[in-house]
Parts: structure tokens; C-alpha cells; sequence
């Protein structure tokens, strides 16, 4: 297992449960429903790369290659610049900070694409290895 991954995902997963639950509690009343679905968004999505950083430290133990890292690295900026310019958007509704999110958008697509071509080599490895 990969620990530092570890800590990050564990780090991620505190703040996306923290992010939805003062978005459900403290922001709601004060939001519009367009900029409550931004919000939701942005925790949803935080959530699924949160498990998608604890699969990659749990995948760090099975796959000694250093692309595990930049797929890691890829979910975890994209979280930043995805998730974060949409937290941002929606508590202080500044627009410009939507152009921000395709970044973080394409650091996340980028971060499975690595996953899928890591895991088309290692499966040629092992099936050398056989």
C-alpha cells in the first residue's frame, strides 16, 4: 500500500464530507438552486476522486510503476481545480472561476486515461512473466 496516497485520499474524504455537509447546512438558504447544483457538483465529484485516490493507494502495493504516482497526482489536482473552482463559484459567484474547471475537468479524464494504459502494461508484463 502506498501511504502517502493513503493520507491523501483520508485528507480528500474529510473534506468532501465536510464540503457536503456545510453546503447542506450553512449555504443552502442562501443559495440559488443553479448554484446549488454547481455546489453538488463539486462534492460529487470530489467524492468519487477521493475513492479513486484510495484505489490508487491500495493499487500502489500490486503495481510498482511509477505511473501509479501520476495518476494520483492527476486525480488529486484535478480534484483542486475542479471541485475547488465550483466550491468557489457557487459560495462567492464569481463566473470567471467557472473557465478554471475544464482544467481540473481534463486532469481528472487524465488521471483514468493513465490508469487505463498502466493497467494495459502491466497486463502485458504478466502475461510475459507466464
Amino acid at each position: 500500500m502506498n501511504y502517502r496516497w493513503l493520507h491523501v485520499s483520508g485528507v480528500s474524504g474529510l473534506l468532501a464530507v465536510a464540503f457536503g455537509a456545510f453546503g447542506a447546512h450553512s449555504l443552502q438558504p442562501s443559495m440559488t438552486s443553479e448554484l446549488q447544483a454547481v455546489y453538488e457538483t463539486a462534492v460529487n465529484y470530489h467524492f468519487y476522486h477521493t475513492f479513486a485516490l484510495l484505489a490508487v493507494a491500495l493499487l500502489g502495493a500490486h503495481i510498482k510503476h511509477s505511473m501509479i504516482n501520476w495518476v494520483g497526482y492527476c486525480f488529486l489536482m484535478g480534484v483542486l481545480l475542479f471541485s475547488g473552482s465550483l466550491y468557489l463559484l457557487s459560495i462567492t459567484g464569481i463566473r470567471w472561476l467557472g473557465m478554471v474547471t475544464p482544467l481540473g475537468g481534463i486532469l481528472l479524464l487524465s488521471g483514468w486515461l493513465l490508469l487505463v494504459v498502466l493497467a494495459r502494461k502491466h497486463a502485458r508484463l504478466r502475461l510475459k512473466a507466464d
